[in-house]
């Protein structure tokens, strides 16, 4: 059964697999919505417990933490109204330990963090992409490391397409 840890320990593990095998090569973390979370729990772990630094962190679509990703995605809506929502949905996440704490994780990294968000995003909305941001951008010492891209409605990117935009790679470099 997927967990929050499992998700993490795969990719430290994948890390250090691309890592032998990169030479000199950048390696950056890039997540995309949920994975936002598992990038941002792998680049802290990475940095406190073996005192490395991946070279980038880039978050597409990401959220602040799982819990309020939950209360505020569109498809929950409907099912905030009926008592219990807190409990039966919000409260079983915890209680399957799946946290995934962006907010928190982006206090402490020290690694350039770009935050990529298209605002006609039905999925995960765009504020929680900028709340996310000024939590980084107040909690980093450099701030010239901390970076937010949106992308305008008219674009159609939405949730799943931003990695379709043509200068993608011109901003991401």
């Amino acid at each position: 059964q997927p967990t929050e840890r499992g998700f993490t320990t795969d990719v430290l593990a994948l890390y250090d697999w691309a890592k032998a095998r990169s030479g000199n090569s950048s390696i950056l973390f890039w997540g995309h919505s949920l994975g936002t979370g598992i990038a941002t729990n792998a680049a802290r772990k990475l940095q406190e417990e073996r005192g490395v630094q991946v070279d980038a962190v880039v978050l597409e679509s990401p959220y602040t933490n799982i819990r309020e990703a939950a209360a505020h995605i569109p498809i929950t809506k409907i099912y905030r109204q009926f008592p219990g929502f807190g409990y039966l949905i919000l409260d079983s996440l915890a209680r399957a330990d799946m946290f995934f704490r962006s907010d928190e994780n982006v206090k402490v990294l020290a690694c350039p963090l770009l935050i990529l968000h298209a605002e006609d995003d039905g999925v995960v909305p765009p504020h929680m992409g900028r709340k996310l941001y000024e939590t980084a951008h107040s909690a980093y010492k450099d701030k010239t490391k901390v970076k937010f891209i949106t992308f305008p409605e008219k674009l159609g990117l939405g949730h799943d397409y931003i990695s379709f935009n043509p200068e993608l790679p011109a901003l991401v470099k």
